[in-house]
């Protein structure tokens, strides 16, 4: 009599038993969903399982799992009789042919398949559930493994049983089983069919499900890089480039075709899996030296929606090591790392190599004067596109020198736009991706930059001399959140509904492709700030730093953090934002540890502060959160030189000056919808005592003198106080200088130099502060809300509406700051020589 198993199940045969002991030792699994079980499938239906190709070791493997997991076996007959041959619940789509040490061949036709469909056939009341299993074996060595494993490790090729058994023995302990939900055949069998044809098309859909399922997992089959840049140079718009280009300089075709080759070349990836599967061998033990963590946030809904999307990925940018951090953390979870546009400048001897077969592919920094090179590149992302590989790009253009998110550059998404409204085979997905660090390798060259210090050039020795430095630091924790995807169809659907109708007349540029471009820029930046996280480091950053000495009492700074986590919880600014669980006092603990708090010991109490260059590094810590804060630092810069104030005075001005906000930090709200968290965050502060209501005057009002709520409300202030000072400054020199006096880009360089002398006379503000990008922006913002329109001199000419915005600003801004602006603004439009770089405070310079 056959011993039945403790949990029920029917034993397998003897021989599978003996050769899954033998097997056992060699293999750990990881299922996928981690929770996949018996309430996976209907408990009323018989099981089959279907996986993509047959072997002895998929057999034992997928037995283990399903015993692990308290399933049926694969092994044994199903309880309503042996309905695919060999008394087994399991079917295989392709079988490998071919002796141990030969060259294998792979045979498609599943018999077990076609016996299964013949008997449904045969018996209408009969019903069974298939549950497809995709198994890979090796994917991703350990930091314990040897370099020989990732030459074994799962591919797309049709293995030999010794490779096969090599596979096993060396990264069988790294095995990924994953149980796709169950399907009824009885639902799927079409009965004006032929049986035959219902195989081939039950089949196909199988196929194509395992496809998926691969390329989520260890990416898509890619073809030689040659192989890839001969398809771009034959395509009709490289062609058409190619003949422009020997046109335009006289020479002849196949000159301007190996100039175009050559260009292609420096353009193309080289992917190799063996190289990707080693950067993951090498960075564990990298990450582990320089970080104290890695956290990921909301990544399980990735794993959902990647299959079967063209994925991609567009994250913030604000170090070197965001390239190998998101690719690596792909990896190691289960999803193929995506091809990555790098600029030309990392193609550095031996690293460009290094990188291209890790997936880099580069481009130059500006092409526009190059049709030829715009045409080579252009088609080679639409390849790309095509193919259905995942591909990650920077729309901010480079590194965010500030902790802001930087104004996106559409290049890259309108030639993602472009190749798909050609070739449409794969619905296109956008995933924001938000990277915080809590220090930043690069902290003392981004001081240097925006002090007026030319960018060092990428080198090989600097880039070792670099390495060779951050190895001997750690860096703290890191966190990368994944936002809420996007749809281009939904894009497509909200700018040209009929753009699938209209296809063929989408060659030229159509009138809708800018808006949706900008739409598509703007709702990524503000999806990667709906998923920010929020550590200790932010936390300390936006409370020290709106001292005037960076400094608080030990009990005031507990407080202040306090006050904005509670903000921060009470009124969420996304269901994605997550922040730090630790206390206020633990956060200081934690502050000290990473020496980024000094502690001065007093008899009165011990005061904590930033010192030196540290204090101007925090800047950019608490620019990745100022975001999240700036409802509360509206209302409280209503009260800095006012007592008193309706609330519907702070609706109206705060909806005035809603959509320069808005278009600065990337903010979510709509005006209605600001007002609407105005109004709760007024509640809040309300519930706290840092405001009340008068019911003598109906209005809204802060404590006399300097309480500590008052304290409290001035350091809420500051965080977005300085964005107010920059557009007086900016308005201040318009309205001086006159309408019509000066252009934009006068307008931006008077604007930072009146910041950057306003820092040096009367407060000790990062650098950051006079950053032209940030004047940049708000003068675009004024020409779009069209406070000031471009005269026919090219001059600026304003409005009436401006002056009257300016009235306005002694509502938040003090009457001494605003007569130190207009005391030092400029009173005419002149060519300024660029100054010298400046020093920046407690930073000492450097040769």
């Amino acid at each position: 009599m056959t011993m039945q198993p403790s949990d029920g199940r029917t034993p397998p045969p003897w021989l599978f038993r003996v050769l899954g002991k033998l097997a056992a030792p060699w293999l750990a699994i990881r299922r996928e969903p981690p929770g996949a079980g018996a309430d996976l499938v209907r408990p009323d239906l018989p099981i089959c399982y279907v996986i993509e190709r047959y072997g002895l070791s998929n057999a034992l493997i997928l037995e283990q799992s399903c015993r692990e997991a308290g399933l049926p076996s694969p092994l044994v007959a199903m309880p309503v009789g042996d309905l695919v041959g060999r008394r087994r619940a399991l079917i295989a789509l392709s079988r490998r042919q071919g002796y141990w040490f030969g060259r294998p061949r792979n045979r498609t036709h599943s018999e077990g398949l076609a016996r299964l469909v013949a008997r449904l056939n045969d018996d209408p009341s009969l019903d069974v559930q298939i549950v497809p299993v995709s198994i890979f074996v090796g994917r991703a060595p350990d930091r314990q493994s040897g370099w020989f494993r990732v030459l074994f490790a799962e591919n797309w090729g049709v293995v030999g049983r010794f490779r096969r058994f090599l596979a096993i023995v060396l990264n069988g302990r790294h095995t990924i089983v994953q149980f796709s939900p169950p399907v009824s055949m009885r639902e799927v069998l079409q009965h004006d069919l032929t049986p035959e044809r219902n195989v081939r098309k039950i089949a196909r859909v199988l196929r194509a499900h395992f496809r998926r399922i691969r390329t989520a997992v260890i990416g898509p089959d890619l073809s030689h890089r040659r192989t890839l840049v001969d398809g771009v140079l034959a395509s009709d718009p490289v062609r058409r480039a190619i003949a422009d280009l020997a046109r335009k300089e006289n020479t002849n075709y196949a000159q301007a075709w190996r100039r175009a080759h050559r260009d292609a070349m420096e353009v193309a990836a080289d992917y190799s899996h063996t190289v990707v599967r080693s950067l993951s061998f090498v960075l564990t033990p990298f990450w582990n030296k320089i970080y104290r963590g890695v956290t990921t946030h909301h990544f399980d809904g990735l794993k959902q929606n990647a299959p079967g999307h063209e994925v991609i990925y567009v994250p913030c940018h604000r170090s070197h090591i965001d390239y190998l951090l998101l690719s690596y953390l792909l990896y190691v979870n289960g999803i193929v790392p995506p091809h990555i546009a790098a600029g030309v400048n990392l193609n550095l001897p031996v690293v460009g190599s290094l990188l291209r077969r890790g997936g880099a592919f580069f481009l130059r920094r500006s092409f526009k004067s190059n049709a030829l090179y715009s045409a080579v590149f252009s088609e080679y992302v639409g390849t790309l596109i095509g193919q259905g590989v995942s591909i990650e790009y920077f729309i901010e253009g480079g590194r965010s020198r500030t902790g802001r998110l930087l104004a996106p550059k559409s290049g890259m998404l309108a030639m993602t736009l472009r190749a798909y409204l050609r070739q449409p085979r794969r619905p296109v997905l956008f995933q924001p991706v938000y990277i915080g660090y809590e220090q930043l390798m690069e902290g003392k060259s981004y001081l240097d930059e925006l002090s007026g210090r030319p960018k060092q050039k990428e080198t090989i020795w600097a880039l070792l001399r670099g390495v060779a430095g951050v190895l001997r630091h750690n860096y703290g924790k890191v966190a990368v959140s994944f936002g809420e995807p996007i749809l281009l169809d939904d894009i497509l659907a909200t700018h040209a509904p009929d753009w699938r109708e209209r296809r063929g007349e989408l060659d030229a540029k159509p009138p809708w492709f800018g808006d949706a471009v900008d739409d598509l820029a703007q709702r990524i930046q503000v999806n990667i700030n709906r998923a920010a996280d929020v550590n200790p480091i932010n936390l300390l950053a936006v409370a020290l730093l709106s001292t005037p000495k960076y400094a608080m009492a030990e009990s005031d700074l507990l407080a202040q953090l306090e006050l904005s986590k509670a903000l921060l919880e009470a009124v969420p600014y996304s269901d994605r934002v997550t922040v730090t669980p630790l206390s206020p006092a633990e956060i200081v603990a934690y502050g000290e540890e990473v020496k980024v708090l000094t502690r001065t010991r007093h008899p009165l109490g011990d005061v904590l502060s930033l010192d030196g260059e540290q204090a101007v590094l925090q800047s950019y810590f608490r620019n990745n959160v100022l975001h999240l804060f700036a409802c509360a630092a509206w209302v409280a810069c209503c009260f800095q030189n006012s007592r008193r104030m309706s609330q519907a005075g702070i609706l109206r001005l705060g909806k005035l000056v809603y959509p320069f906000i808005q278009r600065e930090l990337f903010l979510p709200w709509n005006e209605e919808q600001f007002g609407e968290h105005l109004q709760a965050t007024i509640a809040v502060l309300a519930e706290r005592g840092l405001i009340a209501f008068d019911p003598e005057s109906g209005q809204l009002q802060r404590g006399p003198g300097q309480t500590d709520e008052v304290f409290q409300l001035r350091a809420i202030a500051h965080s977005l106080l300085q964005a107010f000072e920059r557009y007086y400054i900016a308005i201040a020199v318009l309205v001086k200088n006159g309408s019509g006096a000066v252009s934009a880009g006068e307008l931006e360089n008077l604007c930072h130099l009146t910041a950057q002398r306003l820092s040096l006379l009367y407060s000790q503000s990062a650098p950051e502060f006079f950053d032209r990008s940030l004047f940049r922006g708000f003068i675009a913002t004024l020409r779009e809300l069209e406070f000031v329109r471009v005269g026919e001199n090219g001059k600026l000419v304003y409005s009436e509406r401006l002056e009257a915005w300016a009235k306005d600003s002694k509502i938040i801004l003090s009457r001494e700051l605003r007569q130190a602006i207009l005391k030092i603004t400029p009173d005419m439009a002149r060519e300024v020589a660029e100054p010298p770089a400046l020093p920046v405070e407690g930073v000492e310079p450097r040769e």
